[in-house]
């Protein structure tokens, strides 16, 4: 019998099929404290989680039995990934259950902001029957912006379109095939705030993406626009957002998410020209009921050793495959993430390159690291381990994998180079004993640096100077350097400097570098 230990709230309806199985013993025991958890956590072979219970590493070093992990959910903040991967523990979610949940509900918003349903709700049920300070407009005819076309956008898109809207969409990956197949065109974010009668995100919250939508963007917006969030807080600023609202730009917003949760003291609540909810993206009964199937079905197929597809951390591997390609995990992801966060423009293709020792391990896994590494920067937790060959090939994304014989420098070699319609960007590394993962070679110019925290990246003119004024901007902006490494080819020519710091850089600061005479171009990459 397998044991499974549901330790927080989910809905008993999604975890029927746990309950009723044959070989399984399900013990639902939520609420319980730290330590009583810590006390029994051995006796299970898998753990159902949503967002209360913090899976901590210390947790999970009393936990010798465990297989699996479950988070009936998207996110998994509250699980220590790196933690349960050392231990060899499967990390599953379910990014696929609250999909629809989310769409119908940014499309419920979308329509209330049209039409000032809650304000006049509120009106008439204070015993007014006020007709003239509500009339609203149609959707038919007017453009949709989306910001953020994975599986949540793509379901708003096809929602717009049924109510006739002509639909903009930016995405990084979105290709103009796919852009053709859905009936829609695909833009710059510049042309959306442009052209857009109204504007929804739909983007993971990263440091590109917080503030996508600012001061500059609203400025480019036409009188009237309505924009809508009911992706994640901070990717509106929300100071702006009011400032926009103030000065008539923006006729209306709808906001589901907000940049401090519950707001506290947020002057957007006090106008009448926004509406809201309480983070309910997610909150239908369906949607929770989804989740918990889709995270018990992952969780029962690893525990009978079938194959699963929602892992967030590496899917299990034969002992022998894992001992070899181990090493080379968070070099793969690590150079995912980097590269990505050097290209500009639209991405066509990845190759990923293999050299030396490694060359001849099985590399399937760590090919799988590097996708997961490149895609969920802008895709978020709706790429893992086990379907980011899917996503790139759904995505229109070419993927090649070489492998060639010994470096003439390295034991081994792993390079990754991205394409996109702005021109390519490349980053390899290696394994140095007693040194771990190495960034080696940025563009075609060789560093040395480990692949960590925050890196801030030049492509320059090589002359004298300018080291010494970027680290003058540095340290009067408080920023301080860890390390430092500089890439040329010739004497004058076009040169690389990676600085470590201590912290991100803001972007006043950023700009100031920018300014610099001979920088050419600055990069703030966070791994």
């Amino acid at each position: 019998m397998f044991k499974i230990l549901v330790s927080d709230p989910i809905s008993e309806e999604g975890l029927k099929q746990l309950m009723e199985a044959p070989d399984v013993q399900v013990d639902i025991r939520p609420g319980l404290p730290p330590e009583e958890l810590r006390q029994i956590i051995d006796e299970y072979d898998a753990l159902l989680v949503r967002s209360q219970t913090k899976v901590t590493a210390g947790l999970l070093e009393g936990a010798r039995r465990l297989k699996a992990i479950g988070r009936a959910g998207v996110g998994v903040d509250n699980i220590d990934v790196e933690a349960a991967t050392r231990r060899g523990i499967i990390v599953v979610n379910a990014p696929d259950g609250n999909t629809i949940s989310t769409a119908e509900h940014t499309f419920a918003m979308l329509m209330s902001l049209a039409r000032n349903i809650p304000q006049a709700h509120i009106s008439i049920k204070s015993g007014k029957w006020d007709r003239k300070s509500f009339v609203g407009v149609e959707l038919r005819g007017k453009t949709l912006g989306i910001l953020g076309l994975g599986r949540i956008g793509t379901e708003v898109a096809k929602r717009a379109g049924a109510f006739g809207m002509t639909v903009l969409a930016y995405d990084p990956f979105l290709t103009a095939e796919r852009a053709d197949k859905l009936g829609i065109e695909s833009v710059s974010v510049e042309e959306v705030c442009r052209r857009s009668d109204f504007i929804t995100v739909h983007t993971p919250l990263t440091k590109e993406t917080r503030h996508l939508i600012g001061a500059a963007q609203f400025a480019l917006m036409k009188p009237g626009v309505r924009i809508l969030n009911c992706a994640r807080g901070g990717i509106i600023d929300e100071r702006a957002l009011f400032a926009a609202i103030e000065n008539g730009t923006v006729a209306g917003a709808a906001l589901d998410v907000f940049e401090e949760e519950p707001p506290k003291e947020n002057p957007l609540l006090a106008s009448d020209r926004v509406i809201a909810t309480p983070h309910l993206g997610a909150s239908t009964v369906e949607a929770q009921i989804n989740v918990a199937i889709d995270v018990g079905e992952e969780i029962l197929n690893i525990l009978r050793d079938r194959p699963f597809k929602n892992a967030v951390n590496l899917p299990s591997l034969p002992a022998d495959v894992m001992r070899a390609v181990q090493p080379y995990l968070t070099l793969g992801e690590k150079l995912g993430q980097l590269v990505s966060q050097l290209v500009a423009g639209r991405l066509s293709s990845i190759e990923i390159a293999y050299g030396g020792s490694v060359a001849e391990r099985e590399v399937a896994p760590v090919s799988r690291t590097i996708l997961k590494g490149i895609l969920a920067y802008h895709h978020g937790d709706e790429v893992n381990f086990v379907n980011a060959p899917f996503i790139a090939e759904t995505l229109g994304i070419a993927v090649t994998e070489t492998k060639t014989g010994k470096h003439r420098v390295f034991n081994d070699w792993i390079s990754v180079n991205l394409t996109t319609d702005q021109g390519t960007h490349s980053a390899a590394g290696t394994l140095f004993n007693g040194l771990g993962p190495r960034i080696v070679q940025i563009d075609g110019y060789s560093v040395d640096i480990p692949p960590q925290g925050t890196l801030l990246i030049t492509r320059h003119i090589d002359q004298p100077g300018i080291i010494g004024q970027v680290g003058s901007l540095l340290g009067a902006a408080g920023v301080n350097i860890a390390a430092m490494q500089v890439g040329r080819r010739e004497i004058g020519g076009q040169a690389v400097m990676v600085l470590a710091v201590d912290k991100p850089v803001d972007a006043e600061t950023l700009g100031g570098i920018c300014r610099v005479p001979g920088i050419l171009e600055v990069r703030d990459v966070l791994l």
